[in-house]
């Protein structure tokens, strides 16, 4: 049996084509990732993944991004509705631990009972004084330590209720005052600053089994963003110590530049275990595909250990968690 592709992809819609079977029965992506587009109610997105996972005749991985506030692909009835991060570490005080597992943990419960089992989850960028607002509120702190502290207790809270985590955006997106869907960032704060402040998060997480890149360059590091950097991948191996499956962010998103196949030619050589490419039409997908190839070597080791790192749910009473949780100052809301 082959090794599974070096990508992660999306379904376009809410039902798989049957040009899409095909497709996805050839490439065998090593994952999916879920958007909105692909959500409809309960049964059918239940459908969809095990179709998903019928394509490959496996129990691939399937992640959404459900971090909450304006990050969430999954809405009431389908799951909770959350606050911004930000917003609930504040109001939980010096609870923010414990809010944060829980909410991760009822956030597990959510999607694993749709059928998805990974979270584009914990974020470990820290808070600078000009992080952009597309990502500030997603954040957990200013602080290396807190943020730390917090999003390991994301990762604790997703990984007990049996969905993994993805750890974003490495080696760091706090510094970035534009937005990396729409234009590509330049960090120029010193290499000695970003090993004080925004590297010890991610080497504090690096046990994790999943992270994904930060489309960011770091000038002080190379001129490449760190998705299609040897250089910066090289720190995230070396210095931060990572040695889990490392996916890029999104090789469709604007802030890089060239063609989608190229993309991915260059996110596994700098480093890169698997390509994650979004949002494109099946075209596209067949490039991207067709250019980074199978898993080998190390990042099919690394594969293989995702897959072993899934967990049994522990046996909880989610409505006692959410119970819990609103007496820590939660803003969750009612849907």
């Amino acid at each position: 049996m082959s090794a599974p592709g070096a990508v992660i992809l999306d379904p376009l819609g809410p039902r798989l084509s049957a040009e899409e079977r095909a497709f996805f029965r050839a490439v065998d992506p090593f994952g999916f990732i879920l958007f909105a587009r692909n959500i409809e109610d309960a049964a059918q997105l239940r459908a969809l993944c095990a179709e998903l996972r019928d394509c490959v005749g496996r129990d691939a991985p399937i992640t959404i991004d459900q971090e909450g506030g304006r990050v969430q692909r999954l809405h009431p009835p389908l799951a909770h509705e959350w606050p911004p991060a930000l917003d609930q570490i504040e109001r939980a005080g010096q609870d923010a631990g414990v809010a944060m597992y829980l909410r991760a943990r009822i956030i597990a419960h959510d999607l694993r009972a749709l059928g998805i089992d990974s979270n584009c989850a914990p974020l470990a960028d820290v808070i600078g004084p000009h992080t952009h607002p597309f990502l500030r509120n997603r954040c957990y702190g200013d602080a290396p330590g807190q943020v730390a502290l917090l999003a390991r207790a994301v990762a604790d809270g997703l990984m007990a209720g049996g969905v993994l985590p993805v750890l974003k955006h490495i080696p760091g997106h706090g510094r970035a005052v534009v937005d990396s869907h729409e234009t590509l960032p330049m960090v120029e704060a010193e290499a000695e600053t970003l090993q004080q402040v925004d590297f010890p998060p991610f080497r504090a997480l690096s046990d994790l089994p999943m992270a994904m890149t930060a489309h960011v360059v770091y000038r002080a590091l190379d001129d490449l963003p760190a998705t299609l950097s040897p250089v910066v991948m090289a720190i995230i191996r070396d210095d931060i110590g990572f040695d889990g499956l490392i996916m890029s962010d999104d090789i469709s998103m604007k802030a890089l530049s060239g063609a989608p196949a190229d993309l991915g030619r260059a996110t596994l050589a700098a480093g890169c275990d698997v390509v994650l490419h979004c949002n494109g039409a099946l075209d596209e997908k067949r490039a991207v595909a067709a250019a980074a190839g199978r898993l080998s070597g190390a990042a099919l080791r690394r594969a293989e250990a995702v897959t072993a790192a899934r967990r049994t749910p522990d046996d909880v009473d989610i409505s006692a968690l959410t119970a819990q949780l609103e007496t820590l100052g939660n803003g969750r809301r009612h849907g």
